[in-house]
C-alpha cells in the first residue's frame, strides 16, 4: 500500500530490494493500465465482427507507433534528466527540466495533428489498406492522429513523475484514463440511447477522452504542493540550454524508438500480404503480448530511475546492483508468462475472435514470440538502464543492428523469399529480441554508461 500511495521518495539510500519494490510496483501497475487501454479497445472493436475494422486499427496503431516513439524518446530524456537532478538534491532544476520537456511535446503534437487532419486516408493507403479498410476505419485514424496530444502529454508527464520517484501519480493518471475508456468504449462504438453507434471511430474518441482526463489529473499534481516537483510561475521559463540538452539526450532515445517502431511498421506491411485473417490474428496476439510486456517495462523504468538518481548521488555501484536485481526479477516474470502462453494461447485468442483462421494465426504468434521472453526480460531492463544513465547512443546502435540489419531481413527472407509464411515473421521477432538482449548484457558489463554526463 505504501508503494501504491507513493510514500517512499528516497531511493538512493537503504535497501536496494526495497527501492526496486517501492518504485516498480506503481510503475508495473501503470504499464498494466497502459496495456489494458489497448486490450479494451481491440476487445470491443472485435465485437463488430469486421476484420476490416480490426485491420484499420492495427494499421493505425502501427502508424501511431511513431507518435509513441517520439513521446517515449523525449520521456526517457526527461526521466534521465529529472532523476539526475533529484539525485543531486536540485528540485528546482528538476522542475525547470520538466517544464521545458512539456514545451517540446506541445510543438511535436501540433505538427502531428496537422498531418493527421489532412492526410489520414493517405496514411492508411500507404500502409497497404484496401478501399474497404479505409472506408470503415479512416475516422479512427483521423481521431487518433489529431488527438495525439493526449498520448504525448500522458507519456511525457508520467516520465517526469517517474524520474522524480513519484511513480504512484503516473499510475493513478492511467487508472483514470482506463476507467473512462472502458465506460465510453461500448457506448460510443455500439451506441446507447440518444448516442449513435459510431463504430470503430467511437473507440478513438473514447480513448482520447480517457487520456485527456488523465492528463488533467497529471497537471493538477504538477501545479500542486504535494510532490517533489512543483511547477509554479517562477520555473515556467523557457530555458534554451536545457532544451538543447533534452534534445541531445532525446535524439538518441527517439532514434532508437523510431528504429524499432519503424521496423514494426515494416513487419506489419509483411503480415498484411498474408490476408486479413492473418493480419487480424497477428494484431490480436501483439495486443496480448503488449499487455504482458508493458508491466515488465514498469520494472525496466524503475531500474532507469534508480540508475539516474544513484548516478546523480555519485553511487554508480549501487546503480549497477539495482539493474542486475531488477533484470533477474523481470526475467523470472516473463519466463512464467511464456510458459503460460504455451498452454493457453488458443483460449486467449478465442476471446477476440471466433474465426478459425484468425485464432490459428494468433495462437501461433503468441507461442512463438514467447520463446524470446526470458532473454527479453533481462534485455529490456538493461536497455532502459542505458537510457536512465543518459547513454542513448548504445541502445540506438543496438536497435539499428537488431531490427533493421537482422530482424527485418530475416523475416522477409523466411516469410516471403523462402515462402515459409506468417510463422517465419513470428520466429524472426523471437530470435532477434533474444540476440539483442545478449549483446546488451555484454555491453552493460563493460560499464561505460557510468561515465555519461547530462
Amino acid at each position: 500500500m505504501q508503494a501504491v500511495r507513493g510514500d517512499e521518495q528516497n531511493f538512493v539510500e537503504g535497501s536496494i530490494n526495497r527501492a526496486i519494490f517501492m518504485l516498480s510496483i506503481p510503475m508495473i501497475l501503470e504499464m498494466a493500465m497502459e496495456s489494458l487501454l489497448a486490450i479494451v479497445d481491440i476487445f470491443f472493436i472485435s465485437r463488430l465482427h469486421n476484420n476490416d475494422a480490426v485491420t484499420a486499427v492495427g494499421l493505425t496503431e502501427s502508424t501511431m507507433a511513431i507518435v509513441y516513439s517520439l513521446a517515449m524518446g523525449l520521456g526517457m530524456a526527461a526521466t534521465a534528466m529529472v532523476a539526475r537532478r533529484i539525485g543531486e538534491k536540485d528540485s528546482d532544476g528538476a522542475a525547470v527540466s520538466a517544464v521545458n520537456t512539456i514545451y517540446i511535446g506541445v510543438i511535436v503534437s501540433v505538427v502531428i495533428s496537422a498531418v493527421g487532419l489532412f492526410f489520414y486516408q493517405d496514411i492508411l493507403l500507404l500502409m497497404g489498406a484496401s478501399e474497404s479498410v479505409v472506408a470503415v476505419g479512416s475516422g479512427y485514424t483521423q481521431w487518433m492522429l489529431v488527438g495525439n496530444f493526449t498520448i504525448v502529454a500522458l507519456f511525457l508527464v508520467n516520465a517526469i513523475f517517474r524520474g522524480a520517484g513519484n511513480a504512484a501519480i503516473a499510475m493513478q493518471s492511467l487508472w483514470i484514463a482506463n476507467i473512462l475508456n472502458m465506460i465510453l468504449d461500448p457506448i460510443l462504438i455500439f451506441g446507447f440511447g440518444a448516442i449513435p453507434a459510431l463504430g470503430v471511430t467511437g473507440a478513438a474518441i473514447a480513448t482520447n477522452i480517457g487520456r485527456g482526463a488523465g492528463v488533467l489529473y497529471q497537471l493538477y499534481f504538477l501545479a500542486g504542493e504535494k510532490g517533489i516537483i512543483k511547477i509554479h510561475r517562477e520555473n515556467i521559463k523557457l530555458d534554451w540550454s536545457i532544451i538543447g540538452r533534452l534534445l541531445k539526450v532525446s535524439a538518441g532515445n527517439i532514434g532508437q524508438f523510431l528504429i524499432s517502431t519503424a521496423s514494426w511498421l515494416f513487419m506489419a506491411r509483411i503480415m498484411v500480404t498474408f490476408g486479413s485473417a492473418a493480419f487480424a490474428g497477428y494484431q490480436f496476439a501483439i495486443r496480448v503480448i503488449i499487455f504482458t510486456i508493458l508491466p515488465s517495462w514498469g520494472m525496466a523504468n524503475a531500474a532507469a530511475t534508480l540508475v539516474g538518481q544513484n548516478l546523480g548521488a555519485q553511487q554508480p555501484d549501487r546503480a549497477e546492483k539495482s539493474v542486475w536485481k531488477a533484470g533477474f526479477l523481470n526475467m523470472i516474470f516473463l519466463g512464467l508468462i511464456s510458459i503460460a502462453f504455451y498452454f493457453v494461447s488458443e483460449p486467449i485468442m478465442q476471446i477476440f475472435s471466433d474465426d478459425a483462421q484468425v485464432i490459428r494465426y494468433g495462437t501461433q504468434c503468441l507461442r512463438i514470440v514467447a520463446f524470446g521472453y526470458v532473454f527479453y526480460g533481462y534485455g529490456m531492463v538493461i536497455v532502459q538502464s542505458f537510457n536512465g544513465a543518459g547513454d542513448t547512443l548504445t541502445p540506438t546502435i543496438l536497435n539499428l543492428f537488431g531490427y533493421w540489419l537482422f530482424q527485418i531481413p530475416l523475416a522477409y527472407l523466411l516469410a516471403v523469399q523462402f515462402d515459409f509464411g506468417a510463422s517465419a515473421v513470428f520466429w524472426a521477432i523471437a530470435i532477434a529480441e533474444s540476440v539483442m538482449a545478449v549483446i546488451a548484457i555484454y555491453i552493460f558489463r563493460r560499464g561505460k554508461w557510468k561515465e555519461v554526463k547530462i
